[in-house]
């Protein structure tokens, strides 16, 4: 059993190539929009 399929990744293919890179893809692009919006709301780019 790897690492990746342990805690609360609890199920079969948690650390499948395919998953991992939905995660990732989802987390940066939620600090992304964060980074954005908080920028947009600071220093009123548009």
């Amino acid at each position: 059993m790897s690492d990746l399929n342990r805690g609360i990744m609890k199920f079969k293919g948690a650390d499948s190539p395919r998953a991992v890179t939905i995660s990732t893809v989802l987390l940066l692009g939620s600090i992304a929009a964060l980074i954005i919006w908080a920028l947009q709301a600071a220093y009123a780019l548009n």
